[in-house]
């Protein structure tokens, strides 16, 4: 085998794994986050319409949004909340729909005061 043969031999078989061993990072675009972020601070406007022309005009659905969006740390519903936008909380709350949570494990809670 020749040198060149077996450079390319070793360069092929140690690519794929430099490739893995990379981080991916994902990088988000200026549009993109400018969009979040208009549409976190319409959920803290406490407006519906306003909630709602702004997830139409970056063709965001409200409930993907509801479920997905972080804003400051929080999810946007709890964002809205602590800022007293009980309106468009709630319109997002809706589209997600109904959920109910059902303890199958229930334990009991002790109450100790001393």
């Amino acid at each position: 085998m020749t040198t060149f043969k077996k450079t390319l031999l070793t360069a092929a078989a140690i690519l794929p794994l430099v490739a893995l061993s990379l981080p991916s990072h994902a990088v988000m675009d200026s549009y993109m986050e400018k969009a979040l972020i208009n549409v976190c601070k319409a959920a803290k406007s406490n407006s519906v319409l306003k909630l709602k022309s702004t997830t139409k005009y970056y063709r965001l659905k409200t409930k993907t949004v509801a479920l997905g969006l972080v804003c400051n740390g929080d999810d946007v519903i709890t964002f809205a909340e602590s800022y007293g936008a009980n309106k468009t909380a709630a319109t997002l709350q809706k589209s997600i729909g109904r959920v109910s949570i059902t303890d199958v494990a229930s334990v009991q809670k002790l109450n100790v005061t001393f």
